[in-house]
């Protein structure tokens, strides 16, 4: 029988929807619940070593890297981002180096219910329950740069390829959609 042990303890008050472990360090683990919160625990000591409150429920959270950079990239010292989708807002912090820092957030006309950042080229994706359609952002600026339509039903799910140059959005309707995001020939589209 496996054995476990238990940190935090009534620290979230409500149900976690989110638990990763970031990339460079595998005794830090980020944590987000139903609480707004998002939790930085050291598993060494057992402890939160940081928190940050968002301001809506957390639909998203996960750990975006990347290998490419480019000027409109944000500084992280392991090109790791933790993007996070929370009512109408978008946080980012850092993924890796600096627990619970905020690089950049932006509030949306519309509900986010997951997000993805492409960090070579200083975008990123959105989709959400209250639409069919998938939003690509300017990074730096938080305006909107495209509207993808196709989807018959709310977009939940988004990931951009490894080498950015596709991102996948999974809906309601029960479809998987790959969106091209480079110019020319690529993969599919030939």
């Amino acid at each position: 029988m496996p054995t476990s042990t238990e940190i935090g303890e009534g620290a979230h008050t409500s149900t976690i929807k989110s638990i990763v472990w970031t990339p460079n360090d595998p005794n830090i683990l980020i944590t987000a619940a139903d609480d707004k919160k998002i939790r930085w625990w050291d598993l060494r000591s057992r402890t939160s070593i940081a928190g940050y409150t968002v301001e809506g429920s957390i639909g998203s959270c996960e750990i975006n890297t990347s290998t490419a950079r480019s000027s409109a990239t944000p500084t992280s010292a392991s090109n790791s981002i933790l993007s996070v989708a929370a009512g109408k807002s978008v946080y980012f912090f850092d993924g890796a180096g600096l627990p619970g820092t905020l690089l950049k957030s932006h509030t949306l006309p519309q509900q986010v219910d997951c997000v993805a950042i492409n960090m070579a080229e200083g975008k990123f994706v959105t989709g959400g329950g209250g639409d069919t359609w998938v939003h690509v952002y300017d990074f730096e600026k938080g305006e909107e740069l495209e509207i993808g339509k196709g989807h018959h039903g709310p977009v939940w799910s988004v990931a951009y390829s490894p080498d950015g140059r596709l991102y996948a959005t999974g809906s309601e309707d029960g479809t998987i959609k790959l969106w091209k995001n480079t110019a020319g020939q690529y993969g599919l589209w030939r």
